[in-house]
């Protein structure tokens, strides 16, 4: 019998306007793994985010407007732990996509992606 208890995260959907694009940063940027998708009768992909969970970019028309004047902190994100912070971010940095560090003081980043979503980079362990 269920006891009807969250238990975590399966996936988290992020809309995107140009899956392709948004893949090259998810994918090549990031280097998450791609996963299979089905045929679901719109385009997107999907990433691979370790323990049975799953990134979704869908591809619709974004409705958000890329810069929605707010700091990344304070946007709705997705918030990833992560090895080797610094070179994450030279590398994104590098590519065109500025990150702004945390106002906490703990090791933590905003980078937003090409369709202006929102993502959390956390040193794995803080």
């Amino acid at each position: 019998m269920s006891d009807g208890v969250v238990r975590g995260v399966h996936h988290v959907s992020v809309v995107v306007a140009e899956p392709e694009r948004s893949a090259a940063f998810y994918g090549d940027l990031l280097g998450l793994a791609p996963l299979p998708r089905p045929d679901l009768g719109f385009p997107g992909r999907w990433f691979d985010l370790g323990d049975g969970r799953a990134l979704h970019l869908l591809g619709v028309p974004n409705p958000d407007p890329v810069e929605r004047g707010v700091a990344g902190g304070r946007d709705r994100h997705l918030a990833l732990a992560v090895d080797g912070l610094e070179a994450l971010l030279a590398r994104l940095e590098a590519a065109g996509f500025p990150a702004q560090r945390s106002r906490s003081g703990r090791p933590a980043a905003f980078v937003r992606d090409p369709d202006g979503n929102t993502v959390e980079f956390v040193a794995a362990g803080g």
